[in-house]
């Protein structure tokens, strides 16, 4: 056997599959009675149009066939939801099914006028106290609970890992969401604890302070980003870093190793490294906190610089949990310290030339070490 049959018959291996359709009715009960799991939190990075929603909707009355849908199953046999969020997410909200993160049910869809259906404008499926002129009739309400859903089956005994780099496939190439977005599902189905972890410091005041984005940028998730790569520079694995040339497969890596259930991420000791680290550079330099400084004019200026970021940010927080941390000195040296990153030649050299940014993300880590925690 050569050696790509070894590889190919042994990564067959880590993901053991089944699948069979199910009857939208089939799914809705079992989203109902939480035996199907789409994960609330997926719903901030729903994307579709009320027109593509209503097209959605027109298509199963018409009895197009629906994509397939991925689901993963759990140790305790919920389904999670690896791939068909839009999908479910407007089929639940139309049939007034929809929860949100505290398990309340949603305003539900009412759909627009389409091409082939016109009257299905401002159609509900509703309850008996609304106007049955705006009611789906109960035949209409079987037909549409009929249609099937082919349901591809990640079975709990597929590789963790195999399960995330599908999830991380389907939802990149073509999609929507932005890298982050798929690492913050990532994140859901890996480990609620650390998603909520993640989410909880991304609200916190001196890295809000800190920390300006475009509108853009921040509807991307990328204040996820920040803090995730906060915590992955801090802890980075060169072994993992060795093996991709694109930062961001890197970055889910690495989010997988440090956040799996099982890890040994101390969730307490880095929350309080996290907000010591950007309480201090909030009170040395505020909003101009990531911008490159000018020298020629003694101020800092220009937009957020992720590599100003990174090398500021982690070499801080080696500072503020060694010995030599005092907590009033730290905002002088803070100061003092980023004016000097201009001057360093490694920091400047990442600019000038076409360095890839994975390696950008080493280099600074490596400077924001040796500015901030080595005389």
């Amino acid at each position: 056997m050569t050696d790509l049959n070894k590889e190919i018959d042994k990564a067959r291996h880590n993901v053991r599959t089944d699948s069979y359709s199910m009857s939208i009715g089939e799914l809705a009960s079992m989203y109902e009675d939480n035996e199907l799991e789409i994960h609330p939190a997926f719903q901030r990075v729903f994307r579709w149009s009320d027109e593509q929603k209503s097209n959605f909707i027109e298509s199963i009355f018409l009895g197009i066939p629906i994509p397939s849908i991925f689901v993963s199953q759990r140790q305790d046999g919920v389904w999670d939801l690896v791939d068909g969020l839009q999908r479910l997410s407007t089929i639940f909200s139309f049939m007034n099914k929809l929860k949100d993160e505290e398990g309340s049910i949603r305003d539900p869809f009412t759909p627009e006028a389409t091409k082939y259906l016109p009257s299905l404008k401002g159609r509900k499926w509703g309850t008996e106290d609304l106007d049955s002129a705006d009611l789906l009739s109960n035949n209409l309400k079987l037909l549409f609970k009929r249609q099937k859903i082919a349901v591809n089956i990640i079975e709990r005994e597929s590789d963790d890992d195999a399960k995330f780099e599908l999830f991380q496939r389907l939802n990149t190439g073509g999609s929507a969401l932005s890298p982050q977005e798929v690492r913050n599902c990532l994140l859901i189905m890996l480990n609620n604890q650390a998603f909520d972890f993640i989410q909880a410091l991304t609200k916190d005041e001196s890295f809000q302070k800190t920390v300006l984005v475009t509108e853009a940028k921040e509807d991307q998730a990328y204040y996820y980003e920040l803090v995730l790569r906060f915590f992955i520079n801090r802890h980075a694995s060169d072994e993992i870093r060795s093996k991709h040339s694109d930062v961001h497969p890197y970055l889910n890596n690495e989010t997988i190793r440090l956040f799996d259930i099982n890890s040994d991420f101390e969730y307490n000791k880095e929350r309080e490294v996290f907000k010591n680290t950007f309480e201090r550079i909030a009170l040395a330099l505020g909003d101009d906190a990531f911008k490159k400084y000018n020298p020629q004019k003694d101020r800092y200026e220009g937009a957020f610089s992720l590599p100003v970021f990174e090398a500021i940010s982690t070499g801080i927080s080696f500072l503020v949990e060694s010995d030599d941390y005092n907590e009033d000195a730290i905002v002088v040296v803070i100061a003092a310290k980023t004016k000097e990153l201009i001057d360093n030649n490694d920091f400047t050299n990442s600019y000038a030339t076409r360095i890839r940014p994975i390696d950008r993300t080493k280099i600074m880590i490596g400077i924001g070490r040796s500015l901030f925690c080595e005389d």
